[in-house]
């Protein structure tokens, strides 16, 4: 460990299905079911976040501090997302309707489980303290305010704020040359070693 980070040896240990590399994990977070978690290059998982079930992580991907990503039927993050801290992203959800029980201590016959995969596209980022609901799609460069509640899939390239979140104005795409830029320095450096 070093820094708070896990090292190398320990990140290969967990037991994920596959990792990149230039990976950073603190040491205080956790992952269950890291056999179903795919993680690209350069990503960034900060302490206490929660990771459980069928996640995949594209590349250049920030996960902040006290973040919960509920997996059960798939969370997909792709190139250059952000979570900020507190998040909650769940992919299932317990029927409340008190016609089952609920809680992952009764027997499976006795749930009824609904949902569906999270999927953040390309360049989508999530403010701090946002909840989404299952089977929710933020579209490539989607921008969720601090504290909204995503009950829907979201347009590309807007900038969303509520409970529930809505539009409010439109969000510019120059990240797309910055990635651009970017991915050809890297793929320079290469081409010099």
């Amino acid at each position: 460990m070093k820094d708070g980070y896990l090292s190398q040896k320990e990140i290969d240990e967990i037991g994920f299905k596959r990792i990149g590399e230039n990976i950073k994990i603190s040491s205080t977070s956790v992952f269950y079911q890291p056999e179903k978690m795919c993680f690209g290059d350069n990503i960034r998982i900060d302490d206490f976040c929660k990771l459980t079930g069928s996640i995949s992580l594209g590349s250049y991907i920030h996960i902040a501090s006290h973040s919960i990503m509920a997996g059960k039927f798939g969370i997909t993050v792709e190139d250059f997302g952000s979570i900020s801290m507190g998040c909650i992203l769940f992919s299932a959800s317990d029927d409340f309707s008190g016609n089952f029980l609920i809680n992952p201590t009764v027997p499976e016959k006795y749930l009824q489980i609904s949902g569906g995969p999270i999927i953040l596209k390309k360049h989508s980022i999530v403010g701090a303290g946002t909840i989404i609901f299952p089977n929710i799609t933020l579209n490539e460069g989607c921008a969720v305010g601090a504290g909204s509640i995503v009950n829907r899939s979201l347009d590309g390239w807007k900038i969303y704020l509520g409970t529930p979140c809505r539009a409010i104005k439109n969000r510019e795409k120059n990240v797309l040359n910055l990635e651009h830029n970017l991915l050809n320095e890297v793929n320079e450096r290469k081409h010099l070693k």
